[in-house]
């Protein structure tokens, strides 16, 4: 039986990307200056997106093994695409605040969700 201790540290790193790209937010909110799109988002953005692809199948994979109570496949999908589209938004200052606020509350409860359910296994 698989542990999945490498879904707990890609979700763990991703919870970690989602911390830095709302601080990243409130600084260009604060200064209004976009980011470089090639230089600094482009890069950041791509790193998140080859951690989101991996975590994705990752936790495909645990869900369809383990069958975690409350924790579906349409939620990983909300994590990833909201994921996604936060790698990108937090560089900009006229991103919705309520709306990226919003969508990173999601992400960060599906994520501890994860964690949670994770670690719980691990102690039984």
């Amino acid at each position: 039986m698989k542990d999945y201790k490498e879904l707990l540290q890609l979700t763990k790193k991703l919870l970690s990307y989602v911390d830095t790209l709302s601080l990243k937010y409130m600084k260009v909110r604060e200064t209004g200056e976009s980011g470089d799109f090639f230089g600094e988002v482009k890069p950041f953005a791509d790193a998140v997106k080859e951690v989101n692809d991996e975590w994705k199948r990752e936790a495909y994979e645990w869900i369809k093994d383990r069958g975690p109570k409350n924790l579906y496949n349409q939620q990983i999908d909300s994590a990833y695409d909201h994921i996604e589209t936060i790698s990108v938004q937090a560089f900009f200052p006229n991103t919705s605040r309520s709306r990226f606020n919003d969508v990173v509350a999601s992400a960060k409860f599906i994520l501890t969700s994860v964690i949670n359910e994770i670690e719980g296994e691990s102690l039984k």
